[in-house]
């Protein structure tokens, strides 16, 4: 398994249709999910990107771990209030939400995904 990169149409079919529910997130995935919101130009985002390549294996099957580019995808990027990178947005199966700006280790995300996602 490996990170998906996700567009806006992608991210609306696969977590959240923001454009049908303006003002309201119904979670549409069928199991939790990560969302890494990076810039190619990052330097903490390309650290983060073989941790995040590592997980999305371990966690195959019970977490999705995504992939938005900013630069590529503004409005998600304004929907989610992004205003520093990396932000990674958690989304537990029931819609819940947790953010953590900057770059984590993988220890870190992995009491993160333990705690908040499964």
């Amino acid at each position: 398994m490996a990170t998906i990169h996700l567009t806006s149409e992608q991210f609306m079919a696969r977590v959240g249709d923001y454009k049908s529910n303006p003002g309201h997130f119904e979670f549409l995935g069928d199991k939790p999910a990560l969302i890494d919101f990076y810039a190619e130009w990052c330097g903490p985002c390309k650290m983060l990107a073989p941790v995040l390549e590592e997980l999305s294996g371990e966690y195959a099957g019970k977490v999705d771990i995504y992939k938005v580019n900013v630069d590529e995808e503004e409005e998600l990027a304004m929907l989610f209030g992004i205003r520093s990178i990396p932000t990674l947005i958690f989304i537990g199966q029931d819609g819940t939400m947790h953010r953590s700006q900057g770059a984590m280790g993988k220890p870190q995300l992995k009491e993160v995904i333990e705690k908040t996602l499964l």
